[in-house]
């Protein structure tokens, strides 16, 4: 995958969270229960930070285990925020044993970008 389509990726994500989170700060607010609301603000905020991260690692120059780590990112904000979003709207409940596997998808790519920036620091 090239910085320029992990750029693109990123933007699309980006702009993702920042449509899902106008639409359940003012479409769903009515519409959804207080421990629904909280499941879909986890999601809003977990493909922000998540996408803030993807972003910078596209931007850094190119090794392969920095792709790598997109990818995890990229699984993790489909796997996590995704299956938020469903069971948040839709209730659908065995999505939630989707969750866990995005949350190791992040956990692995935040691994990953620190033994990729020990290594570099063990070379500079």
């Amino acid at each position: 995958m090239t910085r320029s389509n992990l750029l693109i990726i990123a933007a699309v994500s980006g702009f993702v969270a920042v449509a899902m989170g106008a639409f359940g700060a003012h479409g769903l607010k009515p519409l959804l229960n207080d421990y629904q609301l909280d499941i879909y603000k986890t999601a809003v905020n977990y493909q922000m930070w998540h996408t803030l991260l993807l972003t910078l690692t596209a931007m850094l120059p190119g090794q392969r285990l920095l792709r790598w780590v997109a990818v995890l990112l990229i699984a993790g904000i489909l796997l996590f925020s995704g299956s938020l979003y469903l069971l948040a709207i839709f209730n659908i409940r065995w999505l939630g044993m989707i969750t866990p596997i995005g949350g190791l998808a992040f956990l692995g790519a935040w691994a990953l970008l620190a033994w990729v920036a020990y290594h570099q620091v063990e070379r500079d």
